[in-house]
């Protein structure tokens, strides 16, 4: 697992900016290529960047439908790239290297801040936007002693990213309402309030460290727990939920702003029609019983996690 320092971001985001100068193709001079067959100042290639939630290799064939169609759509190349952690993906989008991406919704909050993007849509039940969200669950191995949040004190605990809504910010913020005076240093620190604490770079490894025993407690993602259950890699009795949090809004997938905005509203067009069932259930962890679809965002659905990240991490 990652140490525990908001550092390690950083260097994440610059290993995989470094690499992608390797990637070839996307870059000539500095400047994205523009395309002879797509509409005037199109460019030849629409770069999607991925979460380590979803850049996973068992994932691939469903990034790769979503990448196929929304290429056949817009008549020009769609291509992919997968970030090492939250702060990566922002990086990519600010620097040009990405021009689509689905944020977390604290890491969309920060993108927006530092790289300008603009939001497209997010994914709700039944097309209804008053149910677009998800919910973080902190859990404990089956038949672990720990039962509630107070038990938590001196056990081991692994959050997500630093960047993480539901695997840092949402969890922090729990702990801190629940141990008042206690700061988020506090649940960062070995031996403040965990005995030790660490990140673990994705909501799968957390859960799957839990279930194995090699840490106490760990925080995941509603959606991205149904997704992991109904793929059989866990069962529900491999864990025990000891908390859930309140309602998180769902994060939308973004755009580069500065991007053509006849591409753009293609783009948004394209996702409020895309009806695939498989890349909803398996990439994005809602079970076909749901009915989701897109629906349109604005950045105005995201002003709660804006009073969370205010809460947790005061300015």
């Amino acid at each position: 697992m990652k140490s525990l320092k908001l550092k390690d971001a950083v260097l994440g985001a610059l290993v995989f900016l470094a690499a992608l100068a390797g990637t070839g193709g996307l870059y000539a001079g500095g400047q994205r290529a523009k395309s002879s067959a797509a509409p005037a100042g199109w460019p030849a290639e629409l770069v999607m960047c991925y979460l380590p939630n979803e850049a996973t290799e068992e994932f691939a064939e469903y990034r790769s439908g979503v990448r196929n169609d929304l290429g056949a759509a817009l008549g020009i190349k769609v291509t992919e790239i997968n970030a090492a952690d939250y702060n990566a993906v922002v990086e990519a989008m600010r620097t040009g290297h990405a021009d689509i991406a689905s944020f977390g919704p604290v890491t969309y909050v920060q993108a927006v801040e530092r790289a300008g993007v603009e939001a497209m849509v997010i994914v709700a039940p039944f097309g209804d936007k008053s149910q677009a969200g998800y919910t973080s669950k902190i859990i404990v191995k089956a038949g672990s002693p720990i039962k509630t949040l107070q038990d938590l004190r001196g056990k081991t605990f692994a959050f997500v990213d630093p960047a993480s809504t539901s695997g840092n910010y949402v969890p922090t913020l729990e702990l801190m309402n629940t141990f008042p005076g206690m700061t988020n240093e506090d649940f960062h620190t070995n031996g403040r309030f965990f005995s030790s604490v660490s990140f673990s770079g994705r909501h799968q490894n957390g859960l799957q460290a839990v279930i194995n025993g090699d840490i106490d407690a760990a925080p995941v993602a509603s959606d991205i727990l149904e997704g992991e259950l109904s793929a059989g890699r866990v069962k529900e009795s491999d864990f025990v939920v000891i908390h859930q949090s309140p309602l998180i809004p769902n994060a939308p997938i973004s755009i580069r702003k500065e991007l053509p905005a006849d591409l753009k509203a293609r783009v948004k067009q394209f996702f409020l029609a895309y009806r695939n069932p498989d890349y909803f259930e398996f990439l994005l962890g809602w079970p076909p019983a749901r009915k989701p679809e897109f629906v349109e965002a604005n950045d105005r659905d995201l002003d709660y996690v804006r009073d969370l990240m205010a809460k947790v991490i005061p300015k």
